[in-house]
């Protein structure tokens, strides 16, 4: 046996340090130690012998905690004649101490080495290689408690900035310490404030599964999850599914720095009882207020969804007064909206935010109008000439699609026809 002093004491600290179980700390001891052996034996080659990847694999280490040592195993195969004495052992030589022996039995054998220069390179070996086993133990753990809650919301703790992310101490909430987590720039919302210790939810998007470097936890400040998850915590009609949440379109970082953040939510029930819209901004805006404290003022707008789509996006450009909605080409979504002069830059927004969430919370695209100015019978013209240039490309679409069809049916026949021959 090779002695490792404070043996004990090492994985007991380590166990602790890195919160693993005693058990993960030893396996990845064992696996140092083994690559300890290997390299030992590659140096003392005196043969010249070629070692494949693999051809240690019969060999394992056995740790003594109470002694403070280990050995290392082999297990071989029985056979007549020995031409790897690694990998086998002569049946005379196995009957010498086990008559009942047979040929292609298997038998483990300590082989551990003198202790002398094995000794040394394996604790040098072993302060290598424990290092990166013990992080990949830990990566593991982290992938097995976090990989079940991607989409869910984390508390979070700012821990330091990394060039241009934050990085933050995030915890499962099932008793576990707690983890780092990467929040980039993009993920971030231009309120916050990510000074040290400052607190927040923020959104699991992934848990990586490689042996990158830096946290395996991609977490986000700017997603709409965020909002849906803040909204489903504080009115209890979402929670109950009375109310439900039928679509967002957030802008967290909006192109302009002169723009702030701003979330469309569209909200429906089925209880012709309940205001959908009220019980998610509350009494006095008191559960509304909750989330835009959270996300530390950003504008959100809750409509009413409809299953029409002229009321849908006449709901959806609040807070302007709509006075008509068009759909000109529902085939293509484009849809007029006509509102008053007064109504125009409410409507379209600042920088255009207004109509552009409007525009990706309804899936139509959206033209604001003039009511004054607006030709009706002119946009008509405008529009049908567009359908009329498109419509031989679609024709022509239509017919290829119906050929291409009838030439398959002609191949089954024919196939058919075959087979009845053959018959």
């Amino acid at each position: 046996m090779v002695t490792l002093s404070g043996l004990k004491e090492l994985i007991e600290s380590i166990s602790q340090e890195r919160n693993l179980p005693r058990v993960a700390v030893q396996a990845a001891i064992r696996e140092a130690l083994i690559k300890g052996y290997e390299r030992y034996r590659r140096a003392q080659n005196l043969e010249r012998r070629q070692f494949d990847e693999e051809y240690f694999n019969n060999f394992e280490v056995e740790l003594d905690i109470d002694g403070e040592g280990f050995r290392v195993l082999s297990t071989k195969t029985i056979v007549d004649t020995v031409s790897n004495t690694d990998h086998q052992i002569s049946l005379d030589e196995v009957q010498q101490v086990a008559p009942e022996a047979q040929l292609g039995d298997s038998v483990v054998l300590d082989v551990t080495p003198d202790q002398g220069e094995f000794g040394r390179m394996a604790a040098m070996q072993t302060k290598q290689v424990l290092a990166q086993k013990l992080r990949d133990q830990q990566r593991q753990m982290v992938q097995e408690e976090f990989q079940d809650l991607e989409g869910t919301v984390l508390q979070a703790r700012v821990l330091r900035f990394e060039r241009q992310s934050a990085v933050l101490a995030v915890t499962s909430g099932f008793g576990q310490s707690e983890v780092e987590a990467e929040l980039p720039k993009r993920e971030q919302l231009p309120n916050d404030n990510y000074r040290a210790n400052a607190t927040f939810k923020v959104y699991l998007k992934k848990v990586s599964q490689g042996q990158q470097r830096g946290p395996q936890l991609m977490v986000s400040r700017a997603d709409a999850g965020l909002v849906v998850y803040l909204f489903a915590n504080e009115v209890p009609e979402i929670e109950d599914e009375v109310v439900r949440i039928v679509a967002v379109a957030r802008e967290a970082n909006p192109p302009s720095r002169y723009v702030g953040p701003r979330t469309k939510i569209a909200v429906d029930t089925l209880d012709r009882d309940v205001d959908p819209v009220g019980a998610c901004i509350g009494a006095r805006g008191s559960r509304i207020q909750v989330v835009v404290n959270e996300l530390r003022g950003e504008k959100i707008d809750v409509i009413r969804w409809s299953p029409d789509p002229a009321t849908y996006i006449a709901n959806a450009l609040s807070p302007a007064k709509v006075d008509e909605v068009r759909l000109m080409d529902p085939e293509s979504r484009q849809t007029h909206v006509l509102v008053a002069e007064d109504q125009l830059s409410l409507a379209i927004g600042k920088e255009g935010q207004n109509v552009r969430l409007a525009a990706r919370l309804t899936g139509w695209k959206i033209d604001i109008k003039d009511q004054a100015k607006y030709d009706q019978e002119a946009e008509d013209i405008k529009f049908a000439a567009v359908r009329a240039q498109n419509q031989p490309q679609n024709d022509h679409d239509d017919r290829s699609n119906r050929e291409d069809k009838m030439e398959e049916e002609l191949e089954l026949e024919e196939d058919r026809f075959d087979s009845r021959e053959e018959d």
